[in-house]
């Protein structure tokens, strides 16, 4: 293929994506690319597969249900994070009434 037809074409289909960046769904490729996964790729990137017949814009359905389950692997990681920084100390009954003796000496020490 000619270049200049090559990029004159690739500038042609980035102008029609209106997004910075978009979701594609790739094609089975026979260098080893999988159908059907789904990426988010800037829209020159997004132009580059198009044109090289690696992948396709992603539905509405398709954007949704990716953004959904991406989401959702967002906070399922947040709560993970978050229950890693549970801090839980243990006082045992000793240790609570020297507590509870203390305090009441400051107590009384500030009166």
């Amino acid at each position: 293929m000619d270049l200049k037809v090559f990029y004159q074409k690739l500038r042609k289909i980035e102008q029609e994506i209106l997004d910075p960046h978009v979701l594609v769904v790739s094609f089975e490729t026979p260098d080893g690319g999988i159908a059907g996964q789904i990426s988010e790729v800037s829209r020159i990137v997004a132009a580059r597969l198009i044109l090289e017949a690696r992948a396709r814009l992603a539905t509405a359905e398709e954007a949704a249900q990716y953004k959904a389950s991406v989401e959702e692997a967002r906070q399922a990681a947040h709560q993970r994070a978050l229950s890693e920084r549970v801090q839980v100390n243990l006082i045992s009954d000793a240790d609570l009434r020297a507590l509870k003796t203390a305090t009441r000496q400051d107590k009384r020490l500030s009166q």
